[in-house]
């Protein structure tokens, strides 16, 4: 299911929020797709937020959605909320794996098993939610300052 991206109205009082929502049977398209969506909806954030925080925030997308992808059968799932006061954007991925996202000890010889590492130097934590079928894993990704 493909759910463009659009601004849902909430009070006279705050902002619009803008969010995107997006599943895929498989993972193998998705991750690029997720860096593409993440992009497309920063772009429509006003302030507009800086070049490093929109490439921090792609990468934390491409990285849930890959472990969702390589580590869990069947369907994921990749929903995008910008912050009303667009300081940060939420990424949330939920997969069918009822195996939680486990950090593997660092090590600059292996290839691979750095995604979380990443997720979590450039993210305000990781969530994990357990679901009847699968998870949901959620990080947040701050913005920072605005481009002029």
């Amino acid at each position: 299911m493909d759910i463009p991206l659009r601004t849902h109205a909430t009070t006279q009082e705050r902002p619009a929020s803008v969010r995107y929502s997006r599943t895929w049977a498989t993972g193998i398209s998705a991750i690029s797709e997720a860096r593409d969506a993440v992009a497309a909806l920063l772009a429509r954030a006003r302030p507009l937020p800086g070049r490093r925080p929109v490439q921090d925030a792609q990468l934390v997308a491409s990285e849930l959605v890959t472990n969702a992808a390589k580590h869990a059968p069947g369907p994921c799932a990749l929903r995008l909320e910008l912050l009303p006061d667009a300081s940060a954007l939420r990424i949330t991925v939920t997969d069918t794996s009822a195996q939680a996202p486990e950090r593997r000890p660092p090590d600059p010889r292996r290839i691979g098993g750095h995604g979380l590492h990443l997720v979590a130097m450039l993210s305000r934590g990781l969530e994990v939610t357990w679901l009847s079928r699968g998870k949901r894993v959620s990080a947040t990704v701050p913005l920072g300052a605005a481009v002029a």
